[in-house]
């Protein structure tokens, strides 16, 4: 019995230094994959220029630039870009992109962003939105309601409500799953020796209770319109949609 438990600690020990040793040889070697979206090379840097469209439709837009806390919160090679798209009648979305260079912590997990600003998320829905060509191509998005309560200038408690809409891609890979999106990564980085450049996009707007559809349909109609001019399309029926 002594001797089976020697043997386990002795397997255990051996796969935790093969394990160790995999991932410094991995990172040694590994090639920084070609990012899902169109991104410029800032001579000098991993990161890279990437920009999301100023005139979509009838919405116009404003550069929103990184603040100081999300700048010491990203590692240095995380590209960056968010804008506020508006209305004339002053409905508002906000769209980010977050591109990872060689440190993969540059894009968190959806779940605990919106929940540590105050957000409960109330529902979570993929649905697909239909991208123009060429080629056309099926875009899988995750859609979450949420919720919050705000305190008005006299002192009363309001209750919104909100749309988050978010999706990962890189190159001819797309997924709505972070989960999923950290697996291939490992994988394409095991069995190809390549570092794929992950890009988080994003998009949030806030609307009173009962006008979640509303806001729905102007968000897709904004994503659908804008993605052609930042994310590049699959290049073949054979990409790999991630679900």
């Amino acid at each position: 019995m002594k001797s089976q438990k020697w043997l386990i600690l002795c397997l255990v020990l051996v796969l935790i230094a093969g394990t160790a040793f995999a991932l410094t040889w991995l990172r040694a070697h590994q090639k920084l994959g070609q990012p899902g979206i169109r991104a410029a090379r800032i001579p000098g840097s991993v990161a890279m220029k990437i920009d999301l469209p100023a005139q979509v439709l009838d919405f116009t837009s404003t550069n929103m630039p990184e603040s100081k806390m999300e700048l010491s919160y990203f590692p240095e090679d995380t590209s960056y870009v968010r804008r506020i798209y508006q209305l004339p009648d002053g409905f508002w979305v906000s769209g980010t992109i977050i591109l990872m260079g060689a440190d993969r912590t540059s894009i968190h997990q959806p779940k605990y962003c919106l929940p540590g600003q105050g957000w409960h998320i109330d529902e979570e829905q993929e649905v697909t939105l239909s991208i123009a060509g060429p080629p056309a191509y099926q875009l899988p998005v995750m859609k979450w309601i949420v919720s919050s309560t705000a305190s008005t200038p006299d002192g009363r408690k309001q209750d919104l409500r909100g749309l988050y809409m978010f999706w990962f891609v890189a190159d001819n890979e797309q997924t709505t799953s972070d989960a999923r999106f950290q697996c291939y990564l490992f994988r394409d980085l095991l069995f190809t020796g390549v570092l794929q450049r992950w890009a988080y996009v994003s998009y949030f707007s806030i609307c009173a209770p009962g006008q979640e559809e509303v806001t729905f349909a102007r968000m897709k109609r904004l994503i659908a319109a804008s993605v052609p001019e930042f994310q590049l399309p699959p290049r073949s029926a054979n990409a790999v949609s991630l679900r």
